[in-house]
């Protein structure tokens, strides 16, 4: 059980670091969201925001630390 509490802090941190690089610099981040490829549309006082790209970057990103991650692991148990 210990090592899902490991588990949890270390995630929590990564949480809180990335909360911190949001908060003080977000000029950082300040592309996401506007990706050639977010759809936006704009009618009479109605507006719908489809971010296609971004989340498609995002998935890419998850899916790729989340496989590097495992595979170091799976490196270390060995």
């Amino acid at each position: 059980m210990s090592e899902l509490g490991r588990w949890l802090v270390a995630v929590g941190l990564l949480i809180a670091f990335a909360g911190l690089l949001l908060w003080w610099w977000p000029a950082l981040f300040g592309w996401f969201g506007h990706l050639p490829g977010d759809l936006r549309f704009e009618r009479d006082g109605v507006r719908v925001y489809v971010p296609l790209v971004s989340m498609l970057l995002v998935s890419l990103g998850l899916t790729l630390g989340l496989n590097l991650a495992l595979w170091l692991l799976a490196g270390l148990s060995r």
